[in-house]
């Protein structure tokens, strides 16, 4: 009997399901019934125990065929018979399926918890900082997998805390030699550091944050890059901005520490001739709105009013007059400029460039 395959076991089983039971009555009064010879039912438990993947089981030997991989790599090894556990070593391509089909599993958020309790976590940080053995195709996939592994998901977060994940993840960026690996570390940082508040408060506290950010955004002078590479990179940096600094957690002083990168997105990335990507510009709006509507720090835009109003109306007035699908694409854009405009004229100076004074005891009576 051929060895039954895991992508048609459970068709072989629907067949013979139909060919002996019609599903009115039990299995043993079904017309023809006969009862299944042992050679029968080790074949079906065959097809039942090839047709189900045990996920955690195939995490580990995932990790372990890429904890191996990785060794040979570091120790240069890899031809080294006495260090290959008789195993013939797996080629870059087969380590990037897997780490394909990691991803896929650590999509779910029980085997992501699974796999960092089972020492994931240092592997991948630890495969993404090998930047002279390991390609970077690979590191990219590792850091992708970050992002996936901690994505809303607190205690796989939490662990990434107790492991110190934060100053490791900053050292990866600042050592990456391409933009497009900055991108991938920056979106790692983000997944890992977003809706936690202990993981915002440290990450803040970290003096290579704002440096981090400013970076992402583009406000240093940068070797010549690809424009996707760049808009990447800018993206994920703005996305993960915004969401720092208009958090639940977020404070006067997160964004007084955050106002030089605001500051930079306000005067660089609102004008179409800066910036032609509408995402771009929709996203800094969005930030700009939210920023007053929280007051927590409102003269970090009001102290823009003039350059933020001028903008906004020239915007505005090209936005009107467009007609048929620019007009469709434009209006969320449109809706945002309105809304900006609308709540600086209205919205007050909030405080000095100080953090406000807290109400004296007089006050409070």
């Amino acid at each position: 009997m051929s060895e039954p395959k895991a992508d048609d076991a459970w068709l072989g089983l629907l067949k013979w399901s139909l060919n002996h039971v019609d599903g009115t009555v039990p299995s043993e009064e079904s017309p023809g019934f006969t009862e299944m010879s042992a050679e029968d039912k080790a074949f079906l438990e065959e097809v039942m125990k090839n047709g189900i993947i045990d996920e955690g089981k195939r995490m580990q030997t995932i990790l372990s065929s890429l904890v191996s991989y990785l060794d040979n790599l570091i120790n240069d090894n890899n031809k080294n018979a006495e260090s290959a556990d008789d195993c013939e070593p797996i080629s870059e391509s087969d380590v990037l399926d897997l780490l394909e089909e990691l991803q896929y599993i650590v999509g779910q958020i029980d085997y992501a918890r699974n796999f960092a309790a089972m020492g994931g976590i240092k592997f991948l940080i630890g495969c993404s900082s090998q930047k002279q053995a390991v390609s970077k195709s690979i590191r990219s996939s590792c850091l992708g997998i970050i992002a996936t592994l901690c994505q809303n998901n607190p205690p796989v977060q939490y662990m990434m805390l107790e492991q110190g994940c934060i100053p490791k993840l900053l050292e990866l960026y600042f050592a990456q030699d391409t933009i497009s690996l900055e991108a991938k570390v920056m979106q790692a940082m983000a997944s890992f550091i977003r809706d936690h508040d202990i993981a915002e408060k440290i990450f803040c506290m970290n003096e290579d944050a704002v440096k981090m950010i400013e970076s992402g955004l583009g406000l240093f002078q940068r070797n010549e890059v690809s424009s996707e590479s760049k808009l990447t990179l800018k993206r994920r940096t703005l996305f993960f901005l915004q969401a720092i600094v208009t958090s639940d957690t977020a404070d006067f002083d997160r964004l007084l520490l955050f106002k030089r990168a605001i500051q930079y997105t306000a005067c660089n990335f609102l004008e179409v001739e800066k910036e032609s990507n509408q995402e771009i510009r929709e996203m800094t709006l969005s930030m700009l709105v939210r920023i007053l509507v929280q007051k927590k720090s409102v003269n970090t835009v009001l102290d823009l009013k003039s350059v933020l109003v001028g903008i906004g109306v020239k915007r505005v007035s090209a936005m009107r007059v467009l007609t048929g699908e620019e007009k469709e694409y434009a209006t969320e854009e449109l809706n945002l400029w309105e809304t900006l405009i609308s709540d600086i004229a209205r919205t007050p100076v909030g405080e000095t460039n100080n953090r406000p004074s807290q109400p004296s005891a007089e006050s409070k009576k």
